[in-house]
């Protein structure tokens, strides 16, 4: 286990709105962990490092080791983050406990590799869609993944990439495909762009030139709604968002 999959955590016993309030006042996020067939327990865990370890896509797919001051340590996955509604600031974090002998059905990313090198790839005019970017999946701790590679690199014009495609590591199963009644959905395909489509800048500016010329036509002087600095004028200043709040 990398140090990057190690949260250092204090247990917490003041709980409610104003204790978590006053926590993230000095840089802390309040924390839950729950499951394992035992009690709930409240966490205390520095902010500023979580939010780093938070910002890897492995971080939402991995096996998380929390320790608390007194040694103790559990082994855990996420559950859910609650972000501040407009800051780069996470406000609260619920944690499930693993045990080695049960299964976990979560989301894990895929990582598309070798679309470079197919023919599709190369042909003028066609572009690759990523129509799916994670699977859920159902595996024992020790089995899951970071992410699940599918290779594209055999990828033609016109072909498509089903769920049924997907080669997961042993151990793995994937859920839309278990049971009696399997359900396959199309994961990535290849469309053809047209010359005359542009690309979105060119789009938006040939919309503006005929939004121009409409009113030309109709005799209508555009108006500027836009003050001196170039931001929209506003004779009210904006509210700030009050900030959430979670126990």
């Amino acid at each position: 286990m990398t140090d990057s999959n190690v949260i250092l955590a204090e247990i917490r016993e003041d709980v409610g709105k104003g204790a978590s309030r006053r926590l993230r006042h000095q840089g802390k996020i309040p924390a839950v962990i729950y499951g394992g067939k035992k009690d709930p327990a409240t966490l205390t865990i520095e902010h500023d490092p979580l939010l780093h370890a938070a910002q890897q896509e492995s971080f939402y797919s991995s096996i998380l080791e929390i320790r608390v001051g007194d040694g103790r340590t559990q082994k855990v996955v996420v559950r859910d983050v609650h972000h501040h509604p407009y800051k780069p600031r996470i406000m609260h974090m619920d944690f499930f406990r693993v045990s080695a002998t049960e299964v976990l059905k979560m989301s894990v990313p895929i990582h598309y590799i070798g679309e470079e090198e197919s023919e599709a790839g190369k042909t003028s005019g066609v572009v690759i869609q990523h129509l799916v970017t994670e699977v859920e999946i159902s595996a024992l701790p020790e089995n899951i993944p970071e992410y699940i590679d599918v290779d594209l690199s055999g990828l033609e014009d016109g072909d498509v990439v089903m769920m049924t495609d997907i080669k997961p590591p042993e151990g793995v199963e994937i859920l839309a495909l278990a049971g009696d009644d399997p359900e396959d959905t199309m994961i990535a395909n290849t469309i053809h762009i047209k010359e005359s489509q542009g690309t979105g800048a060119a789009a938006a500016e040939e919309a503006a030139a005929a939004e121009a010329e409409a009113l030309a036509e109709a005799g209508v002087e555009p108006v500027d709604i836009e003050g001196e600095e170039g931001e929209i004028a506003s004779d009210e200043p904006a509210d700030d968002e009050p900030e959430a709040d979670k126990e």
